[in-house]
């Protein structure tokens, strides 16, 4: 896959992480890539490793971004790139000479792709137009959107995500894949595009999930659940954490009623096998919640790591629920390179 953006050029003036992610996939899949530094660097230089796994490869440049000579050097390699990737406020681009009236006017052909935290004003309710000045992180983003609010302990406390679902999920994959549309488009029309990609809209438009469920949840119980009382929140015994002797966890997803019943018949419980939600037995029912404790109380019998030999070789949807550095040596990601990534694409075969 290497070879399939073999002549794309792309001048990227990201800094930090969601644009540096998005163009190194398109670096991964062999796209040209211009990254433009301000005269101090990518504030991400200071986590050391993070900036080599992210910009490895790529073509770097530092220039001044308040003076002509620096703003002259990045539309020098403009005139004949494909992409400007940027991730600045809304007025920014403007005030520095670089708007799409301008750029256009050099490269008719260039997709310009601004990586957002709340959208455009142009794409806001009138209400909501003060937000796209607004500075953020991932944390604000995944808060604003409704999906921070989604990550709930089992008690109901809030959690603390360390992995920045805004920044990668919701800009570093949207910019791509628009990105990649536009591209598209522009070999077909010999026209670009501006486009605003907002984090923020983009993790709510990703909640299609929690949206549906909660409103299937109050039409049978009554109520909108909370996050942890969810149909895939942790309600259904088939797909929930279960915690083992050593205070380790087992992730179940055993959705489908054939994995919930091999799941019940390795743990020797089955008698709890049609207390399924496929077979009618919904989360606010006395089997299933029955069913939910007898699961509970047979995992917290044992470590882990003895459900993860008993499980091995059962095709119930059955996972240990790793650490970071139990998944960087596990076999899985056995082909991982020096930087510690693994391509999520795999070439089958080729005409």
């Amino acid at each position: 896959m290497s070879d399939c953006l073999n002549g794309l050029k792309i001048v990227d003036l990201t800094r930090n992480l969601p644009g540096p992610f998005a163009t190194r996939l398109l670096a991964d899949l062999g796209a040209e890539i211009i990254k433009i530094e301000p005269e101090n660097g990518d504030p991400a230089r200071a986590f050391g490793e993070l900036f080599e796994v992210l910009n490895h490869g790529k073509h770097c440049e530092k220039v001044n971004f308040r003076s002509d000579a620096g703003i002259e050097s990045i539309k020098a390699h403009l005139k004949d790139a494909d992409v400007m990737l940027d991730s600045f406020r809304p007025e920014v681009l403007v005030g520095m000479g670089l708007d799409a009236a301008t750029l256009h006017a050099i490269n008719p052909k260039l997709v310009m792709v601004s990586i957002t935290g709340y959208g455009i004003p142009d794409a806001l309710d009138t209400s909501a137009e003060t937000w796209a000045t607004k500075a953020g992180h991932d944390i604000n983003f995944m808060a604003m959107s409704g999906t921070l609010g989604q990550l709930k302990t089992a008690s109901g406390d809030q959690a603390m995500p360390n992995v920045q679902f805004a920044d990668l999920a919701g800009g570093s994959d949207s910019a791509v894949i628009a990105l990649l549309a536009a591209v598209f488009a522009a070999k077909n029309t010999g026209r670009g595009r501006h486009i605003a990609i907002s984090m923020t809209h983009s993790l709510y438009h990703h909640l299609v999930m929690p949206k549906a469920t909660a409103s299937m949840m109050k039409n049978i119980s009554g109520q909108r659940p909370a996050p942890q009382h969810d149909f895939l929140g942790g309600l259904l015994p088939c797909y929930r954490l279960y915690k083992t002797q050593d205070n380790r966890h087992m992730a179940i997803g055993s959705l489908e009623f054939k994995f919930w019943r091999l799941l019940c018949e390795t743990l020797d419980l089955s008698e709890y096998a049609n207390a399924h939600w496929q077979r009618g037995f919904m989360p606010n029912t006395v089997e299933s919640q029955a069913a939910a404790y007898a699961v509970a109380d047979k995992f917290s019998s044992q470590s882990m790591a003895h459900w993860q030999v008993v499980f091995a070789e059962v095709d119930a949807c059955v996972t240990p629920v790793l650490s970071l550095v139990e998944a960087q040596s596990h076999p899985l990601f056995a082909h991982q390179d020096k930087y510690q990534a693994t391509a999520a694409w795999h070439v089958i075969t080729m005409a």
